[in-house]
């Protein structure tokens, strides 16, 4: 995977030894010698990577790393800090500032290229949930809050590694509200993977018991555990097996011996992440209910109703019979006109309380339009699709319907019309139209009844 890269260095030296490196590995490279140069290339470039040196004049690059981090338009580029400084403190520094990854000169290539490639592809991630986000914000289909980032995230961590100090981490990371559990064998670190919810896995992978890159692997072939953030922690020459498991997936490394300030914050930079990515593949679920779903009563839609309905006669091929329901409130205008329509609104989920609980967890119901309701009903021959349209008018006629208002309740009745298929080459429409002619006929001789419309 090759992508779009920005150098920002303040000596042109720099620049070029890494232009033509990345140009070497066909990325696309573009370069800034200063921090407002490089804000504005990140906003109108919108590059899948920063390569940002720490020590330039006038703004550094951890002040540059902030002001990416904190834009919302740019907070999901991936930054990566290239610096001669090679303190624990100085790394720290950037991942407080939001750097995903601070790399020391000399730079190791092989590292370097595989880290890289590592963070294009989860920017490409984000970037796809980002866009469907917008799509929802636009469509109006919930309300647009900013998915925020959390400051002090916790999380249940998975720690594998059989080092004599792993009591003194799993400790140290309990003290911050973390759930951990520390794990040495291969087949315990991956059940429990499986079976227990995990917000991150921290994986020695220079074990002697095992290979900790084939848990790697296992842990990323599993769907369930792919968006897990994996964090490696590897040898400090072992560079050949770091880029391994970077091409395996892991999300983030970690060199041995541990630094402790480094990894509390690597795994808070890994779990401010997740979190983010949840919160966004969320509200994108919540998109696309809200795309298929009423949103006052919480039934299907006209537009679902109509593929679900198609999709059932193809797959039934005139063998199974298709049946359905069409039903309106009888005079529900008066209860508008009379109460209000806050109590009308009261009305129309009580109907669809009732009617989901009436029905068969097989069949669909779904809001029509106003007061309108549709039921199909899946392997259903006209008798029974009768007998459940019976039941549902019963269960609205028995009990009053509970409204906001001083009068506490109101009477409430239906009229079903019901049409069932007639063999393969039946159409959606002709079903609704004969299920809507069957309605008519029951709201004029006289509402409050079922009426089946006879092939």
């Amino acid at each position: 995977m090759t992508g779009r890269v920005l150098v920002v260095d303040d000596i042109p030296v720099n620049v070029r030894l890494l232009e033509a490196k990345f140009s070497a590995e066909y990325f696309h490279v573009l370069t800034a010698s200063g921090g407002n140069e490089a804000l504005q290339k990140v906003r109108n470039e919108q590059p899948d990577i920063v390569l940002l040196d720490v020590m330039m004049p006038g703004m550094d690059g951890f002040e540059v790393c902030r002001r990416i981090k904190r834009d919302p338009a740019t907070a999901h580029i991936p930054v990566v800090m290239v610096t001669a400084l090679d303190q624990p403190a100085d790394r720290i520094a950037g991942l407080q500032a939001g750097a995903d990854d601070f790399l020391t000169k000399p730079v190791d290539d092989v590292s370097m290229f595989a880290r890289v490639r590592s963070l294009v592809r989860m920017k490409g991630m984000f970037e796809e949930l980002r866009m469907r986000e917008e799509t929802r914000r636009n469509l109006g289909l919930l309300d647009a809050d900013e998915v925020g980032v959390e400051s002090n995230p916790t999380g249940a961590i998975l720690l594998v590694d059989d080092r004599p100090d792993i009591d003194v981490w799993i400790n140290m990371l309990r003290s911050r509200g973390h759930q951990v559990t520390g794990i040495a064998g291969f087949d315990a670190a991956l059940e429990h993977a499986q079976t227990n919810p995990c917000d991150a896995v921290v994986v020695n992978i220079s074990l002697q018991a095992f290979d900790g890159l084939r848990l790697c692997s296992e842990l990323r072939a599993n769907p369930a555990l792919r968006n897990t953030p994996v964090i490696v922690l590897v040898g400090d020459r072992e560079h050949r097996k770091l880029a391994q498991a970077l091409d395996l997936g892991a999300n983030d490394y970690l060199r041995l011996p541990l630094d402790n300030s480094e990894f509390i914050a690597r795994i808070n930079t890994q779990l401010r992440k997740k979190h983010y990515a949840e919160r966004l593949r969320l509200n994108v679920q919540l998109g696309m209910e809200m795309a298929v779903k009423d949103q006052l009563t919480g039934l299907f839609n006209r537009r679902y109703m109509a593929q679900h309905l198609d999709t059932l006669l193809t797959s039934a091929s005139g063998i199974r019979p298709i049946s359905l329901l069409i039903m309106d409130i009888d005079y529900f205008k008066r209860v508008n006109d009379t109460y209000g329509h806050a109590a009308g609104d009261d009305v129309l989920r009580e109907f669809s309380v009732r009617l989901a609980s009436t029905i068969r967890n097989v069949d669909l119901a779904c809001r029509y339009g106003g007061e309108e309701f549709v039921v199909i009903l899946s392997d259903t021959d006209p008798t029974l699709a009768y007998s459940i349209g019976e039941r549902l008018r019963s269960a609205v006629e028995k009990k009053n319907f509970p409204i906001d208002h001083p009068v506490n309740d109101v009477a409430i009745t239906v009229s079903i019309g019901v049409a069932s298929s007639t063999g393969g080459g039946d159409s959606s429409a002709a079903i609704l139209r004969r299920a809507d002619e069957a309605l008519y006929r029951a709201k004029r001789e006289g509402r409050n009844r079922v009426i089946a419309q006879a092939a």
